[in-house]
């Protein structure tokens, strides 16, 4: 065991507030990504977890995320995909949406809110059917004006399983709860094709919604992407469903006020993390300097003894990534019972993870000044 670790077991004390300093600064930042994440996670969801290898959508769409009506192809591109031998089915995913009324009992306040609409096939193994659907959840859609909400929802558009409420000017029943299609920016409702065409909100326009595409091989999915995508003609882009999924991830931190946010987030972290770990380790320092000049007067270089302490600020690094990894494990606990999403892409992680590094290490290297007043002539006195 290394001179530095062992000083930062023994004396853990001191450097507590270094820690504490590193974690704060990385869950800052960290909180904000996974939330910013997660409101896009919620949002696609019906989608991310579909039975669908590669996406359909409009020649210049970046991101499903904000892109609009583009995200459509004209009805004619259904017929065309299936040319493709690998393909094996191919639904659009329609949506729409309305307004939505509850029936308020006696005593309960009457809640009127615009809604999204998502449609799925309800039949056993469908394409645009989510995988962690229930088969109570699948037989309840088959039923006329039944419609699924998250239950994170429940409260915002005043109902519970099994009430009645208006949709579109209908009457619709809530027959299933979902759980994990949280949707912050507005309230989803899930329902059959049938239903929606039955609510009058199926429409008859030329276009329709992205296609959702299984192959045979999900293995094949960017082979088949290409080779979709070599015979569009700029009618439309296939994406394989991790593709989307990232660019999802990455137009939501495009957004300027969410880049904004984060790029203030990191300038903060870093001052707050600088500040407090270079002092903390100042304070340590100092402290042991007694024990820094006894090394100089046993002929231990000032190179080694600089050496020690930029050894000590990358430990000090190392616990403060521990710490910063469970803090945001507890944020994350936190906002799942609150029904809250949060998702945190590798390349953040990553990035955090080299930013407290190099936070540690700079601090260490700020350190370094109080080392000249390791005289080993003071041990005399």
């Amino acid at each position: 065991m290394s001179l530095a670790l062992a000083t930062l077991l023994y004396e853990w004390r001191r450097y507590t507030a270094a820690v504490v300093a590193l974690a704060f600064s990385g869950l800052l930042i960290l909180a904000e990504v996974g939330m910013f994440t997660g409101i896009v996670q919620g949002i696609t969801a019906t989608i991310d977890r579909s039975r669908a290898d590669i996406m359909i959508m409009g020649p210049k769409v970046t991101a499903m995320v904000d892109s609009g009506p583009g995200t459509g192809v004209p009805k004619r591109i259904g017929p065309l995909i299936y040319m493709n031998p690998e393909v094996v089915e191919v639904q659009p995913l329609s949506g729409n949406g309305g307004m939505w009324i509850n029936t308020p009992k006696a005593g309960e306040r009457r809640k009127t809110e615009f809604v999204q609409i998502w449609t799925v096939d309800p039949r056993p193994g469908s394409v645009s059917l989510p995988v962690d659907y229930t088969e109570a959840t699948r037989v309840a859609l088959l039923e006329p004006y039944a419609v699924a909400v998250d239950e994170t929802s429940l409260a915002r558009l005043g109902v519970k399983l099994g009430d009645t409420a208006t949709l579109a000017g209908h009457s619709v029943r809530v027959r299933s709860v979902l759980t994990g299609y949280p949707n912050i920016n507005q309230a989803t409702v899930v329902m059959s094709n049938d239903t929606l065409r039955m609510l009058g909100l199926g429409g008859n326009s030329p276009r329709t919604g992205p296609l959702l595409v299984r192959i045979k091989d999900p293995a094949k999915a960017e082979m088949v992407r290409d080779q979709l995508n070599a015979i569009a003609k700029g009618d439309y882009r296939a994406w394989t469903r991790t593709e989307l999924s990232r660019a999802n991830e990455g137009a939501i931190m495009q957004e300027q006020i969410i880049g904004v946010f984060l790029g203030f987030s990191v300038f903060l972290g870093f001052l707050i993390g600088v500040g407090i770990t270079s002092q903390t380790l100042r304070g340590a320092v100092l402290a042991s300097i007694k024990e820094f000049a006894s090394l100089r007067a046993l002929g231990v270089s000032m190179g080694s003894l600089r050496w020690i302490v930029i050894e000590l600020s990358f430990w000090v690094g190392m616990v403060g990534l521990v710490a910063t990894a469970l803090f945001t494990w507890g944020i994350y606990e936190l906002a799942k019972l609150g029904g809250v999403p949060m998702g945190f892409p590798m390349g953040w992680v990553i990035s955090v993870a080299i930013l407290l590094t190099v936070i540690s290490i700079f601090s260490g290297l700020l350190s370094l000044g109080i080392l000249k007043k390791s005289q080993p002539a003071d041990l005399l006195r």
